[in-house]
Formats: C-alpha cells, structure tokens, sequence
C-alpha cells in the first residue's frame, strides 16, 4: 500500500523509509554518529542557510531520528516532526517556540503531575505565565485570553481524570483569536488524530505508548502545517520577525520553499540547536520499534482496561472508578464517543474506600503488576499518585489534577486478562 495510506498499522511500518540505498538493509539502521561529510564547501553552505535540508549534527538531525519524525507525522496526518529527548523536553519546547518572556498560554487543569509542575513552576522562572482553566467548560479559555496569549494547550485523554478533552470546541475558540490548540496525545495514539479535530500542534512522550515497552525515554512535537503563522504576526513575532539568533531568519519567509514547517523548523534550527535536548540515535531506533505494533497494542491495552475497569466498577473496596465509559456525566461521555476510535485507551483510575493507607497496601499487595512511574507499557503497572507522581503539587492542586488520597492508577498491560484482574482481586482481598 502507498506511504500516504491512512491506515495506521500501513504507516507505522512503511512510511519514510523503504531500504537502505547501500546495503538494501529493510530494518532501518541505527546511524549512531555525531556528525557529517559535506559534498563541498557550496553544499555545507547550503545546509546551514536552510537553502536545502540535510544533516549537519545529530544534535539537530539525525537519519535514524528522521524516519521516526516522518512516520509519526504520517501517522497523525501532519506536515513534519520533531524528535526530542524526552516527553517534558516536547511539552517545553512547543510552549518556548512561540512564547518568551510577557507572553502567556493557557492550560487546561487536567494534566500530568510532571506538565503541571514544568507549567506551574519552570515556566514562570523564565517569565512565561501559564493560565488553568478548568476544561469542563470550553468557554473558560476565551474568557482567560488576552493579547499576550500565545498557545492553548491540553491533553486529549489526561491522566489521571481521564476526562477527554473537547478538541473542536477549544481549537475553534483558538481559531477566533488566532491561538493555536497544542495536544499531548500521549495516552491515545492512533485511537484519537487530534489534528482531524483542529489542533495544531501535536506532543508526545514517545517513552510510554509508541515505544511501547519501557526501555526508552524520548518525545516528539508534531506540526500540523494547518495554522497560518503569518496571518496573525503581531501574536508570534517569534516567528515572523528577524530571528537574531539565526542570522536574522523570518521564519515564515525562510520555509516558504520547503513548505508550512515554519514552526517545526525554527524549533529544530533554535531551540533543538541551542538547548541540545536531542534523542539519541539509538532511543529512536527503539521507538521504531514500538512504533510498528501500536495500532495493534493501544487496542489491547483498551480490551483489557475496559474489562479491569468493570470488574473494579463492582468491588466492594473501590469507591470510585475512572475510565471513559464509566463517567456519568452525558457530555463526557459523548466527548469520549466522538473523539476515541477503536479502544478508550489502557489506562484506569480508581478510589479505594480505605483511602491514602488503603491505596499504599493495595500497591504493596500486588504481585504480578509493576509498581513504576511510567504509563503505556506492555506490561501491567500501577501507582499510587498522590504519594509519587503528584506529590510536589499541594493538596489543593492535586485535588485539581483529579487526585485524591485513595486514588490509584493502573496501566492495563496486554497481559492475559485472566491473570491481570486475578492479581488486582488477591491484592484487594488483602485490604479486608
């Protein structure tokens, strides 16, 4: 089938790349170098003016990486990729492409404890304001946009509520004011194309369900090539005034030639260059990897989550349980119906009655699931967030995040589903 096949399990395993010209290797090889023999003096020239792309360093380019960046921007229909070394790495550096100091971007609250920290935290050290707004009501991002608004960003299936996120309602709010809609897609690859729905730019943690099998940390940020940098030149001067720190490139003039990448290559050819948070040659390889089965494995994880998330519905030790299809409320559950295809993804959260103790002995009890920091494994794991993942937040925050005391995360491996909830079930039956 074509490269340009909108079928996810064709593009995983064909897209940028068919051979090696030299050997005719079919497996793409791990070019683990740091840099490059230029064809002349004119050709180093050009690389390095953007007159043509080629590689130069494998701190800003790599051939190994680059089959990675072309396939997942296949995969969500995008214009190009970067790859990154790790997922906090893309979440930065989509926000610093565009916004600096006095610039502002507004967040939804659902977020990871690692966003929300870098949000709340970092950010603001280098004098980039993050605004929360509460994602229940599309409405609250105009409400906190201003003239120094640069981004919108969210997580289309946010861990740990799992609430999903309303893509269209949100990106046609930023559409209005000329604010793009960044989405992590992290937890919902394949099963959600955010940009189908009006995002613009696309981010990922590669370490958990492209990779697949916890061996790798790394991120990517993908670029729709749908949003109009120019038309809207007063919001990004970043992008479309002289850029001092490249020989005065007006980004949005520079990429003409090489198409809509305008903010994926500045990203690239700056911030990649200057901060040097590049993916190792060999990370990407291992992503590749991932990459080939995650259409097959995201639908696994969800068959099984699904299933772990109606045996705990009805345990008498759990509370509470969080899963897409178990909300009550009508507009959730109609979001999760018009943006998840194909699965509702392999995470699951649930409250125990027993709360924070009852939440450290079930992790305790468990035998057969991991207990790790890291979602989107092959294997089952589980966590209790408020004493890891979310402890740096305050209570008020983490209560803001969707974390309460009892609550405990579960990453629904492709195990057999027999085996998975007969080790939640023992480790239950250890709380009575």
């Amino acid at each position: 089938m074509p490269h340009n096949s909108k079928n996810p399990e064709t593009i995983a395993l064909h897209a940028g790349y068919r051979s090696d010209p030299t050997t005719g290797a079919v497996a793409v090889p791990i070019y683990q170098t740091s840099s490059y023999q230029f064809d002349s003096t004119e050709h180093a020239s050009n690389l390095f003016a953007l007159k043509e792309l080629g590689n130069i360093y494998t701190r800003i380019m790599n051939p190994t990486t680059d089959v990675l960046e072309q396939r997942v921007a296949a995969l969500e229909g995008g214009a190009a990729s970067l790859a990154l070394g790790s997922g906090q790495s893309a979440s930065a550096l989509a926000i610093q492409n565009i916004a600096q100091v006095g610039d502002n971007i507004i967040s939804s609250t659902d977020l990871y404890g690692g966003t929300w920290n870098l949000f709340a935290n970092t950010l603001s050290t280098m004098g980039i304001e993050v605004r929360f707004v509460d994602p229940k009501d599309p409405q609250a991002f105009a409400r906190a946009t201003d003239e120094k608004t640069r981004a919108y960003y969210a997580e289309t299936l946010p861990n740990p509520k799992l609430c999903v996120f309303p893509i269209t309602e949100v990106a046609e709010i930023g559409n209005k004011y000329g604010i793009p809609l960044i989405m992590d897609n992290t937890a919902c690859p394949v099963l959600c194309r955010p940009f189908d729905h009006g995002a613009s730019i696309i981010v990922y943690s590669t370490t958990k369900y492209i990779g697949g099998h916890g061996t790798s940390i790394g991120g990517l940020v993908v670029d729709s090539g749908n949003f109009d940098w120019e038309a809207h030149a007063d919001r990004f001067p970043m992008l479309n005034k002289p850029d001092a720190s490249y020989h005065g490139a007006v980004w949005t003039e520079a990429v003409k030639p090489l198409g809509p990448i305008a903010y994926i290559l500045k990203m690239r050819v700056t911030l990649l260059r200057d901060l040097g948070a590049a993916m190792s040659p060999f990370n990407a390889f291992m992503f590749l990897q991932g990459l080939e089965t995650v259409a097959l494995r995201v639908r696994e994880h969800s068959k099984n989550a699904a299933m772990v998330a109606d045996f705990l519905k009805s345990h008498e030790e759990v509370a509470n349980v969080i899963y897409p299809t178990h909300h009550t409320d009508k507009v959730q559950l109609e979001r999760t119906n018009k943006y998840l295809s194909g699965g509702n993804g392999g995470l699951v959260g649930f409250e125990l009655k027993r709360g924070a103790d009852g939440g450290r002995a079930f992790i305790d009890a468990l035998e057969m699931h991991y207990h790790v920091a890291n979602i989107g494994d092959a294997r089952s794991l589980a966590i209790h967030p408020a004493t890891t993942t979310h402890s740096q937040l305050t209570p008020e925050d983490q209560i803001a995040s969707g974390v309460t005391e009892g609550y405990v995360r579960l990453s629904v491996g492709i195990e057999h589903i027999d085996d998975i909830i007969k080790d939640l079930a023992n480790a239950l039956a250890k709380l009575s």
